[in-house]
């Protein structure tokens, strides 16, 4: 009996993840649990290849080609410049989710947490994404982030 309900679990986890990129905000948490783990090509993989990006540090937009490619390179090194490890996005609250055939708008509430140079660090914000659906999937087609001042936590 434990067996089948650990199967029946376990199934259904797996349509959960499977569901999740299904829909537009299913979308959004592929692409941030990804970028949690430091999983760069499964992140790119949410992406559209045009994606376009806003955020806050230089040169603070992407545009495709290699838009998310060239973002997370400007990621990695301005953390490295900032002393900054342990960098972690936690998506709160979904606060708009629409969508219009296949197209999509989603904003939510997000955290990003990170250790600078040995401090515990916090910086609320909220990320907007524009999605539209390819071949059945949602794909990010232009995502922004309007962080807060960081804050020792």
């Amino acid at each position: 009996m434990k067996a089948v309900i650990v199967g029946v679990i376990a199934s259904f986890a797996a349509a959960s993840a499977a569901f999740a990129g299904a829909t537009p905000v299913g979308t959004v948490h592929d692409f941030i649990d990804a970028f949690d783990k430091g999983d760069a090509a499964g992140a790119a993989a949410t992406q559209s290849p045009d994606v376009s990006i806003i955020d806050e540090m230089a040169p603070h937009a992407w545009t495709a080609p290699g838009a998310f490619q060239a973002w997370a390179g400007a990621l990695m090194a301005d953390a490295k410049a900032n002393g900054q490890s342990g960098n972690k996005v936690t998506l709160g609250d979904v606060i708009r989710s629409q969508e219009d055939g296949d197209t999509a708008y989603v904003t939510m509430a997000a955290t990003y947490s990170y250790d600078q140079k040995g401090a515990a660090m916090t910086e609320p914000a909220r990320m907007v994404f524009a999605l539209k659906r390819t071949a059945g999937d949602w794909k990010i087609a232009a995502w922004a982030w309007a962080g807060d001042p960081p804050k020792k936590k």
